[in-house]
């Protein structure tokens, strides 16, 4: 998967080498988006087992970034989703490493009881 020159220059080349499966088949077939490759192909052409291969390209399929028919995958034609994936995923990624994950249980125990005025009741209306 491409990234934005930012991320480029301020990763280092350990993080940049260690890209999920999913990401390294997404960011194959972004480069190739003039195609349709089998997983095996992809496989081949990546480096990567062809099963984690399968296995990310279903993944990548349920999330709607590829399209698959017969045994054929390309990367979707909607850029719009491809670019909301990607920026989510740096976005998400950049915040974790600077704060830390998300607790959940710990937004919750600092919630205020009554909802904020912007929140729009039943019985307001």
């Amino acid at each position: 998967m491409s990234i934005d020159r930012d991320t480029f220059e301020n990763t280092s080349e350990d993080e940049l080498a260690d890209l999920s499966v999913p990401n390294q088949v997404l960011g194959f077939l972004i480069a190739n988006d003039d195609y349709a490759f089998k997983a095996r192909e992809i496989a081949s052409q990546t480096g990567l087992d062809e099963g984690a291969v399968s296995t990310a390209l279903s993944r990548l399929k349920d999330r709607e970034l590829v399209e698959h028919k017969a045994t054929y995958w390309a990367v979707t034609a909607d850029e719009e989703r491809l670019e909301g994936y990607s920026g989510y995923e740096r976005a998400t990624a950049l915040f974790n490493e600077q704060f830390g994950a998300e607790d959940k249980d710990a937004w919750r125990e600092h919630a205020p009881e009554k909802e904020h005025p912007s929140v729009d009741t039943e019985d307001d209306q």
